[in-house]
């Protein structure tokens, strides 16, 4: 049977984590709220479960999977649980929950970038708040952003199983999850991604070769893959970036 994974169909955001990770390992999975709802699909639908209307297991908000009885949500674990059913994770039980850290770790890297446009609070407009994310930006830009990339970077670099991957001999979904992060980085801010680059050329190194895979690359060719835009957690507002 196939998974479904429910995430809001306009953008990639947070769903664009777990989706990576479905396509990589070559596993069925229907994207339900992009489906019409003949088909059961539709941004209802998804709205129907998290309200509870399909079980006593109501996930907070997407995106969540979908097994059979099992529901699991947050970008991370459901990586974290597609990566280690599907030959996506390491295979060793030290390196195994370091994956898991490094997932999480990614996630609290998205949330940053995320609040640097909406600082104040979700509920507000940009336009809102526009004073308090320049402060925010530049915060990320010159502290955060290093600090995060030098850790990447260190650890592709120590990894003793030389295989320029995260963790382990072989791409996993931590990998997955940075190749991601670092598109969207450098979608939201390319100024400054421009002038980092050159100090983190293992990352650079890893994102190529996750583009390369058979499966990503198809995937990244297909009408699947969808576009970052200004309604995302990536938003590329000129104001906020800087070199």
């Amino acid at each position: 049977m196939a998974y479904d994974l429910y995430y809001w169909p306009m953008i990639p955001g947070r769903g664009e984590y777990p989706r990576l990770v479905l396509e990589a390992a070559g596993v069925a999975y229907r994207d339900v709220a992009r489906l019409p709802e003949s088909e059961g699909g539709g941004i209802a639908a998804m709205q129907a479960f998290i309200a509870g209307e399909n079980g006593h297991l109501p996930p907070f908000a997407p995106p969540f999977l979908v097994d059979g009885d099992r529901v699991v949500s947050q970008a991370a674990e459901i990586s974290i649980l597609v990566g280690e059913r599907h030959g996506l994770a390491p295979k060793g039980e030290a390196e195994r929950l370091f994956a898991r850290s490094i997932a999480l770790t990614t996630a609290d890297l998205v949330a940053e970038a995320h609040d640097v446009h909406h600082p104040l609070g979700v509920g507000l407009y940009y336009e809102d708040q526009i004073d308090a994310a320049r402060e925010r930006a530049l915060g990320f830009r010159k502290e955060r952003l290093p600090k995060f990339l030098g850790w990447y970077e260190r650890i592709l670099t120590g990894n003793p199983a030389g295989s320029g991957a995260l963790v382990g001999d072989a791409i996993s979904y931590a990998d997955l999850g940075l190749f991601q992060t670092m598109a969207g980085l450098r979608y939201a801010f390319p100024r400054r991604m421009k002038t980092l680059a050159p100090g983190y050329p293992c990352i650079a190194k890893l994102v190529e070769r996750v583009a390369a895979e058979p499966r990503v690359a198809a995937y990244l060719a297909s009408d699947r893959r969808m576009t970052f835009n200004e309604d995302g957690i990536f938003r590329h507002y000129p104001e906020l970036d800087a070199d």
